[in-house]
């Protein structure tokens, strides 16, 4: 699927080997919108430290989606510096389930797509349209995939770079009977953490 934006057009094929966040929004020249946004403008450069790219998306036409991002800049002096999607036909928001029963017939609500470099979705997020989105936390979410997939551990609650992992539990009952002597933070044979 190739699609217009504000940067010509694009497929998904393009973002092979990187990470993609894709994310709609409701409609152009609204205020939550508009924070979110600067938000993900705000954050671009941090997003692009860990190979993640960022393409919006709504159900505007990229005339509008140019004129709000002009608008943005001229009015909060913040440059959009990401593709946003055109999908007047809503081809893509349906395709993506971006369109809610009972939220909107015409708009997409606040969903996020975190796509891996092999294009394989790995988390979604969906805030309702009063609502808006923690930029902070996506970062957040991404480096804690990242850190899962390169030392196969999970990451608790709240975690940030830094903090303790957690080990893969064993997987056999001799596994579980020696894992208190491995040299982990144990609590019991299914929880243990390290430091990376």
């Amino acid at each position: 699927m190739t699609d217009t934006t504000t940067h010509g057009t694009r497929s998904l094929s393009d973002y092979k080997g990187k990470w993609l966040i894709l994310f709609s929004h409701p409609a152009d020249f609204t205020p939550v919108c508009t924070t979110e946004f600067m938000g993900f403008a705000e954050h671009a450069e941090e997003f692009a430290s860990l190979n993640v790219e960022l393409l919006g998306l709504s159900i505007d036409s990229h005339y509008a989606h140019i004129a709000w991002m002009r608008s943005i800049e001229e009015n909060f002096g913040v440059r959009i510096p990401f593709p946003i999607i055109e999908d007047i036909s809503m081809q893509v928001a349906s395709a993506y389930g971006m369109i809610h029963p009972g939220a909107s017939d015409t708009q997409a609500v606040r969903s996020t797509f975190f796509i891996d470099p092999d294009g394989v979705l790995r988390a979604m997020v969906h805030y309702p349209m009063s609502n808006g989105r923690s930029i902070r936390e996506f970062v957040r979410l991404v480096k804690a995939m990242q850190t899962s997939d390169a030392n196969k551990v999970a990451t608790p609650e709240g975690w940030l770079p830094g903090d303790k992992v957690i080990v893969p539990p064993p997987q056999t009952a001799d596994e579980a009977a020696v894992r208190a002597d491995e040299g982990y933070e144990y609590v019991d044979w299914y929880f243990s953490k390290k430091a990376l």
